[in-house]
């Protein structure tokens, strides 16, 4: 069955991809979220960029600021993500990224930037000719040189393609 599953999944991307799924499509992505972190609420907001290299296969970048409390959180993060081309209007997805946060202080403790990597799954639905909302869960290992610990969250994002 394992087999049978793996096949159909490497013909399915043999496919060619239409709109803005397929080679040198770009896509632009805006975010806004609450979290919490050393005990302060953040509202979260941010902006991607992707760029398919081959049909199907994205890579990109995006940038997160976390406002409304101290210390100061900025994220960089280098996405790669296989959109599995099953349905030309909901395509699950699987990835893998790295980040890098920059911390800053909140003039009482210095806090030091960390490195975090992991993978997500999900589901992109294609809303227009050059518009999407993706569903999925991301798992994140967090590694600050000292300690490393893992978290699970939904995220929910939306973006233009052209």
């Amino acid at each position: 069955m394992k087999k049978i599953t793996l096949a159909l999944l490497l013909s399915a991307s043999t496919i060619h991809a239409a709109g803005m799924f397929s080679i040198g499509h770009k896509n632009f992505g805006f975010s806004i979220s609450q979290d919490s972190a050393y005990g302060n609420s953040y509202t979260v907001m941010g902006a991607s960029a992707n760029y398919f290299l081959v049909d199907n296969i994205s890579t990109g970048l995006a940038y997160q600021t976390w406002l409304g409390d101290e210390p100061s959180i900025n994220q960089i993060t280098v996405p790669v993500t296989y959109h599995i081309p099953l349905n030309s209007t909901y395509r699950p997805y699987i990835g893998a990224f790295y980040s890098h946060t920059f911390m800053g202080d909140d003039g009482v403790h210095e806090y030091n930037d960390y490195d975090s990597y992991g993978g997500r799954v999900g589901l992109t639905m294609q809303t227009s000719s050059n518009s999407y909302v993706s569903f999925g869960w991301v798992q994140e290992v967090y590694d600050d040189g000292v300690n490393s610990e893992s978290r699970g969250y939904p995220q929910v994002s939306g973006g233009f393609s052209f």
